[in-house]
């Protein structure tokens, strides 16, 4: 395999994160950069499915370390686009063809959340290492069933959190771990709101986009343009909203720093605050839900329309809300950080105040996918192994339980079961197309 980019020296560590972190938590991060591997010819051999924006932005990460010698979509333009972008990439229109290929060793699954699965599914089952978008699943029982697939084959699979990536986050999650904030209390995470618009027209679809294999597993319906690629996360027939789409994210970082990203909580109270137009995206674009975890903590999680859905500053944060980000509360302060390196504190010494030299350190990464790479050459566990990725969605996955049914719900981490409740646990997974299930994809 060939040498993967190097992770930061002294030098690079400094320059690029002294303004935003510590220096105690700086140094103590360094680590030794990779040594090269001795055979060039070794480079894994890589293969997008999804080749939509995210996709190509994936796989242009992913040929530091590979090469890229496939493209998959159902849309010839996405394709015809990924091609060009991949020069000499041979093209496809069905995974399982580039999933039983003997000539890829790695699948970069960017797919819409309802095709996640089963090509997960199918490319861990084919021997292949896996880099799955996130959200990672569509539903609870599809994360169960993938967990137990991974574990069996014995691939690699990342889930692409890459906020686990990014020493900010981890130092955020490091001092709260070391009881920086004294007893945790709760913790709440502000994720963008949705789209609220509708309702909309039928059209044909477009020439080379087979619509009926983009539903897959979904009950069939006649095309809207609104319905697929970018906005298909506000329908949910193929995803959960901003609730799993920055849920797996914020969500993510806040299990993180409880040291809860192998369970969950135990209930989990939600509700619309805007409903969906009728006709229209039919994930609530705005709503909230109140987690609590089995040690009492508290966990709200908002929508804020300060943020546009993809993150972007859209106006000033209401009363008791911030822009997209997590918020720990202890009994000793509290902690505040989102991208663009921002952390912030109730007192500023309980950032700069280094950790006892015995303090728990979180797994460490400096760059998503050079650590997907690096444990395929290893086998060693990535930062956002396929447990983690699916116990942060299953919470987010719980959130839109309860939001959809409007009420609490009791749910247990173990079992992976509501608690006395058959209309929620009627949810923890859905019905498939028959064309398109377990059994025939």
């Amino acid at each position: 395999m060939a040498a993967l980019t190097p992770r930061w020296s002294r030098r690079d560590l400094l320059k690029t994160t002294a303004a935003a972190l510590p220096a105690w938590f700086v140094e103590s991060s360094v680590r030794p950069a990779l040594a090269a591997e001795k055979s060039p010819n070794a480079r894994p051999r890589v293969a997008l499915v999804g080749c939509g924006g995210m996709g190509q932005h994936d796989a242009r990460l992913a040929k530091r370390f590979g090469d890229v010698v496939a493209v998959c979509d159902v849309d010839a333009a996405h394709l015809a686009a990924a091609a060009k972008a991949f020069k000499g990439a041979e093209k496809f229109s069905d995974y399982r063809k580039v999933c039983d290929a003997p000539n890829v060793d790695v699948i970069i699954n960017a797919t819409p959340d309802h095709w996640h699965t089963l090509i997960n599914l199918r490319a861990v089952r084919s021997g292949k290492d896996v880099y799955a978008e996130k959200p990672l699943t569509l539903t609870i029982d599809e994360g169960k069933r993938l967990v137990a697939a991974v574990k069996e084959s014995g691939r690699i699979l990342q889930v692409g959190s890459q906020q686990r990536s990014d020493a900010t986050f981890r130092l955020a999650c490091e001092l709260v771990r070391n009881g920086r904030l004294g007893k945790i209390e709760r913790v709440r995470t502000w994720l963008p709101s949705g789209l609220h618009d509708g309702p909309f027209a039928t059209a044909p679809a477009p020439p080379g986009l087979d619509w009926d294999f983009w539903q897959g597993q979904t009950q069939p319906v006649d095309y809207v343009p609104q319905r697929c690629h970018q906005t298909f996360r506000y329908w949910y027939d193929y995803s959960g909203g901003t609730m799993t789409d920055w849920g797996a994210h914020h969500n993510d970082i806040a299990l993180w720093g409880l040291g809860k990203d192998r369970s969950g909580p135990v209930s989990a109270e939600g509700r619309p605050l805007v409903d969906p137009i009728p006709g229209g995206y039919t994930a609530p674009s705005q709503y909230e839900v109140k987690f609590v975890y089995d040690d009492g903590v508290e966990h709200f999680c908002r929508s804020t329309s300060a943020n546009t859905w993809g993150g972007g500053v859209q106006g000033r944060p209401g009363p008791g809300e911030k822009y997209h980000g997590v918020q720990f509360e202890g009994a000793d302060g509290w902690l505040y950080v989102t991208r663009g390196g921002k952390l912030e504190a109730s007192d500023p010494d309980l950032i700069k105040t280094p950790l006892p030299s015995d303090a728990q350190r979180l797994y460490a990464s400096d760059d998503h996918m050079a650590n997907f790479f690096e444990c395929i050459a290893t086998r060693d566990a990535p930062i956002c192994d396929v447990e983690i990725g699916h116990r942060s969605v299953s919470c987010c996955h719980v959130g839109v339980i309860a939001i959809r049914l409007g009420r609490q719900v009791h749910w247990n981490p173990d079992s992976e079961q509501f608690v006395d409740d058959d209309e929620a646990n009627a949810m923890v997974a859905r019905e498939q197309r028959q064309a398109y299930s377990y059994e025939t994809m």
